[in-house]
């Protein structure tokens, strides 16, 4: 599957912003979805994630009651809804897929999308 992200910018701290990522296949449904963040000299984390129907979910604990992923099974799209953004927040934004529940790892990445909040 081929991963589109976008939505990323520049926002004041306490703003908001919605990441999108956008599926090539079909077959999205059959993919649990991820959000990850990187800063510079530092591994990619996992931000939250969403279950195949949609139905559960993960959150880092750090974006906890922040940030809401969601997805469109019919729309092959994935969002992250971001407010109360913090200067730590900034990052740049992966969108990932795996296939596989019992695996950590994720198969298909998402360009990637620069997300900068000013303090």
């Amino acid at each position: 599957v081929q991963l589109q992200a976008s939505g990323g910018g520049l926002v004041q701290a306490g703003g908001s912003l919605r990441l999108s990522c956008a599926a090539s296949e079909r077959t999205f449904s059959a993919y649990i979805m991820g959000w990850f963040r990187q800063t510079p000299g530092k591994e990619r984390k996992l931000v939250a994630a969403i279950s195949k129907s949609g139905v559960s979910t993960y959150y880092t604990d750090s974006v906890k009651g922040r940030f809401t992923v969601s997805r469109d099974n019919a729309k092959n799209s994935l969002y992250l809804q971001m407010n109360s953004l913090k200067s730590d927040d900034t990052a740049v934004y992966y969108c990932a897929a795996k296939r596989n529940d019992d695996s950590p790892d994720y198969e298909f990445w998402g360009q990637g999308t620069q997300v900068t909040v000013s303090s």
